[in-house]
This record gives C-alpha cells, structure tokens and sequence, in this order.
C-alpha cells in the first residue's frame, strides 16, 4: 500500500502563493525518477559487460550528474556496502567510485553498478510530500544474471532545483535486518 502525506504548512503556503505549486512534485514524479535510477543501474551494468569498465564509468558520471544534487552542495548519500571511514559519500567522486570502482581513494569500491544486475524494482512502503520536496522509504530489489535477487531498505530524499529537475539529496541504503 503507497501513502501520500502533504503536511498542511505546505498546504497553506501553496494557497497563499500559487506559483509555489508549480514547483511542488508530484508522486508520479517520484515513481518516475525510481524508475529511472533502476534503470540507469541495469544499463550501467549492461554497458560494462558489453563495453568495459572505462563505457560504464561514462555512464555513471552522466546518470550522478542528472539524477543527483552534487552541484548543489553536499548529498546524504550512504550507500548498502561501504565501510568506515568512507561510508558516506557526500562528494560525487566517491558516489562515483561506489557505482563504478576504480578509483585509488576508494580501495574497497569494486562498483555495485557493475554486479550483473538485469533487474531493479522499487517497492515505496510511504511517499511523504512537501512542496518541492519529498521522501520516500521502501525496498529494492535487485536482480542478476543468475536469478538471485537482492532487497535493500531505502530511503530517498527528493528536492526540485532551480530549472525544475527532481534531485536526489538523500540517498540511505542498507541491506534486510535478519532474524537469528
């Protein structure tokens, strides 16, 4: 079940300044920017068994740079396997080296987009929205070659910049709690 909230603060400013509402996103938009991600990380992953390490590369930094708030400062982004003391990666070189490996500052990065994924699927448990800017937590679920499919919790923040391009400001990943 999908839930969408909108606090009444922004209710209210949107009443009281129409043009405020044509920035606000909307749950399509956030669905679609999901889908892109997935997308854009199965593509990677294609790009890099067909093309190389170097094609991928390319295509990661041009996915980080539309789908990301890099060039707006500072993103939350704590990727599912990075360990201390580079688990957040706040600068887009060391999203960069998550998605894709390969770089010497980031030794333990072997490139997550690069696992043979041919599937992903976003499973959103709550949409809160806010103007322009909105929340999401669900799972996702990653798919290989082989069939094995991988679930991740995660929490997304969404934020509309100055051109109206929905950007990701948080980005929280974390493999499944399992029970003993």
């Amino acid at each position: 079940m999908k839930i969408r909230y909108i606090t009444t603060a922004a209710a209210l400013l949107i009443a009281m300044n129409p043009a405020t509402a044509d920035d606000s996103i909307t749950e399509a938009e956030i669905t679609t920017a999901q889908e892109g991600w997935c997308n854009a990380l199965v593509e990677i992953s294609a790009t890099n068994a067909k093309s190389g390490q170097a094609a991928a590369k390319a295509l990661a930094e041009s996915v980080i740079d539309s789908a990301y708030a890099y060039q707006m400062g500072p993103v939350l982004f704590k990727p599912t396997l990075t360990v201390n003391p580079q688990t957040f990666r706040t600068t887009r070189e060391g999203a960069l080296a998550y998605f894709v490996g390969g770089d010497p500052a980031y030794p333990n990065d072997t490139g997550f987009a690069l696992n043979d994924w041919t599937a992903c699927e976003d499973d959103n448990a709550a949409i809160f929205i806010s103007g322009n800017t909105a929340s999401t937590m669900g799972k996702v679920h990653f798919t290989d070659s082989k069939g094995n499919v991988t679930t991740v919790d995660k929490t997304w923040q969404f934020v509309k910049d100055d051109e109206g391009q929905l950007r990701i400001v948080v980005h929280h990943s974390s493999l499944e709690h399992t029970a003993d």
